[in-house]
């Protein structure tokens, strides 16, 4: 029962430590769009690690908590807009809510090592982006530029900006950090998954 709680309690302090380090990192805007949506150094690898590393569980809900922080961070900023009420929970959901807990999808593939770990965090940025267009589509028409005729093609090239450079920066970060054997242990040797083989003198 204490090593369980020790488990537990590392596993929290481990969550906790990655969720502040994706907050800090999304402060650091590379890239901003003018409503909303940014560029940003890897922001999102964290809280998807904390998937592929601990599971659905501690993924979805770190996800979840990391979205309430990004609401935070942004809300002074979206209250200048003049959004009406159902703007406004529209935003609140698809943009936030919906838009960062679904990165802790990341880990779903888990088991598949690091074919799994890409797969499954390109799998939740590509989910985000889905998210990101339906509220673009529905909510946000109202600011599409009069050259554009499909609200719908204009939330995915609104959205592409920024999303799909953090895909690509995220994706070939991964990659290369899980060829690094000290990343790959760090990362596999969770919650019962031990990936790599221990050589034994």
């Amino acid at each position: 029962m204490k090593n369980e709680n020790r488990k537990h309690l590392y596993t929290l302090t481990e969550c906790a430590v990655l969720i502040a380090l994706a907050a800090a990192l999304s402060l650091i805007k590379l890239w901003k769009m003018p409503l909303g949506g940014s560029v940003t150094p890897l922001s999102m690898l964290p809280i998807c690690l904390i998937s592929v590393m601990f599971g659905l569980r501690w993924g979805l809900g770190s996800a979840f908590v990391y979205a309430i922080i990004q609401l935070m961070f942004d809300l002074p900023e979206a209250m200048g807009w003049g959004l009406t009420p159902a703007i406004w929970v529209g935003m609140i959901l698809f943009d936030y809510l919906v838009a960062f807990t679904v990165l802790g999808l990341a880990g779903i593939f888990r088991r598949k090592k690091e074919l799994g770990a890409l797969l499954g965090t390109c799998l939740a940025m590509f989910l985000r982006f889905v998210s990101h267009v339906i509220s673009g589509t529905i909510f946000f028409d109202i600011w599409m530029p009069e050259n554009w005729s499909s609200p719908f093609l204009y939330a995915i090239s609104y959205n592409g900006l920024f999303m799909l450079p953090e895909l690509i920066m995220t994706g070939v970060t991964l990659f290369f950090l899980l060829k690094i054997s000290a990343v790959k242990n760090l990362v596999f040797e969770q919650n019962g998954l031990p990936f790599t083989k221990v050589n034994k003198s």
